[in-house]
């Protein structure tokens, strides 16, 4: 069972090189003129790059409704959670380049999520909260970032990052 994909008109616009985007495998790709990123720093252990991934992503969805697609739906009509209408593109950097993006993210204003070195050491969100409002925003210890924006402003904060390997 298939239905028609709606519209949110509070949606912010997208540059779409498709008129269907359900048109199937062959359609053109689409195209977002914003962008969804995470930065981590590169010194972070494989299960802490996976963990900060998550924790940083899962606050857009919450504040920035516009990012989230329509739910899913299998063949048999099993309906599944909607998820990120565009692809989340993860970016490692030194701790000095994850200090120069926060900076630019904060004074572009874009939504942003930060995971510090010292949640590693909490077990739930009070904790986590209170960890992050103990440190002033210069000394904050950075190891993830999270930001959404129009793609050319989250590129250039994002300067100096590398795609994660």
């Amino acid at each position: 069972m298939s239905t028609a994909p709606t519209t949110d008109p509070n949606a912010a616009p997208t540059t779409d090189l498709t008129t269907d985007p359900t048109a199937g495998p062959h359609a053109a790709p689409v195209r977002f003129d914003t962008k969804i990123a995470v930065l981590l720093r590169e010194d972070l252990e494989p299960w802490q790059r996976l963990n900060v991934t998550a924790f940083l992503v899962s606050g857009l969805g919450t504040t920035v409704p516009e990012v989230i697609g329509e739910p899913y739906q299998d063949a048999d009509g099993v309906s599944y959670l909607p998820m990120f209408r565009q692809p989340v593109l993860v970016f490692e950097g030194t701790k000095e380049t994850l200090r120069a993006a926060h900076g630019r993210a904060l004074t572009r204003a874009l939504p942003c999520a930060v995971f510090t070195a010292d949640l590693f050491a909490t077990g739930n969100d009070r904790d986590n909260r209170a960890a992050v409002r103990a440190v002033p925003t210069a000394d904050l210890d950075l190891v993830g970032l999270a930001v959404y924006g129009p793609r050319n402003g989250v590129d250039k904060i994002l300067k100096g990052a590398r795609m994660h390997p």
